[in-house]
């Protein structure tokens, strides 16, 4: 028989998942796409309690906020740009914005709490790095989760680099079981298949190399992987798996991917 297709061998993980387990999913929206078929399918599933995240290290704060559970304060909060007249932080996606101080401060630490004793209950997390690129607020000197639609001279643009990704990787590692954050946490990371044209075709895939070669790094100490980028660029490649952007997977492609997982 022809061959038509470069299968991907993906290995068992070596923790499995079973429903009654208790799972958190942090990342970009590919955590989101998902996460919400593994609720679908009945599993017990927590998906971004910060909205949608891209780079290692807005992941790795939102970690830490989730082990400490330290409240958001005024200090946090931040004017989104662009016009608005929305309230957001820079710990936060776009999607958490109200219309002032007060409602966004309620929400958002009514949020964590939630969240909080979900990740402290959770066996599993599940990572999904999307992009190296990131943006530090200059003022602040902090990377952000989200730049607010806030004026563009605010911001530095970098990359991290691999030993950059790989030590915001395993500090997630160390603060999941460090013996304060509740049950033991199997980690499962992987890279969001979803190109980041924005940063250029080269950009793009840079950006992918670092998180992969990050991951790489880290798989030594245990941890899990789940090809969902090989498979996707190699398995899939074909436009028919793509939204009409042709940047972002199909929902046949995210349905393909969740049982193959």
């Amino acid at each position: 028989m022809i061959k038509l297709q470069t299968p991907v061998i993906d290995e068992k993980c070596l923790s499995g998942i079973s429903f009654s387990d208790k799972i958190m999913m942090l990342g970009s929206c590919f955590s989101d796409n998902i996460g919400q078929q593994l609720k679908n399918f009945g599993f017990d599933v927590s998906i971004n309690p910060f909205g949608t995240l891209y780079n290692p290290v807005s992941i790795l704060n939102s970690v830490r906020r989730l082990a400490c559970g330290t409240p958001f304060t005024m200090e946090d909060c931040v004017g989104m740009g662009a016009g608005s007249d929305l309230i957001c932080s820079f710990f936060h996606h776009t999607s958490a914005a109200r219309k002032d101080a007060e409602r966004f401060l309620s929400d958002a630490n009514c949020a964590l709490a939630q969240a909080r004793q979900e990740f402290m209950e959770s066996s599993k997390l599940i990572i999904t790095l999307g992009t190296s690129w990131c943006f530090r607020h200059i003022g602040k000197d902090m990377i952000v989760s989200n730049c607010l639609k806030r004026p563009a001279n605010e911001f530095a643009r970098e990359r991290l680099s691999v030993d950059q990704t790989a030590a915001a990787l395993e500090e997630i590692i160390r603060t999941c079981n460090d013996g304060s954050c509740g049950k033991q946490k199997d980690i499962i990371f992987t890279v969001s298949p979803i190109r980041h044209f924005k940063d250029g075709a080269h950009g793009n895939q840079i950006s992918k190399a670092t998180l992969l070669l990050g991951i790489e790094q880290v798989l030594r100490t245990g941890v899990g992987y789940f090809p969902a980028y090989e498979i996707v660029m190699d398995e899939l490649r074909d436009y028919r798996f793509y939204a009409e952007d042709m940047c972002h997977p199909s929902s046949q492609a995210a349905d393909y991917i969740c049982r193959r997982f």
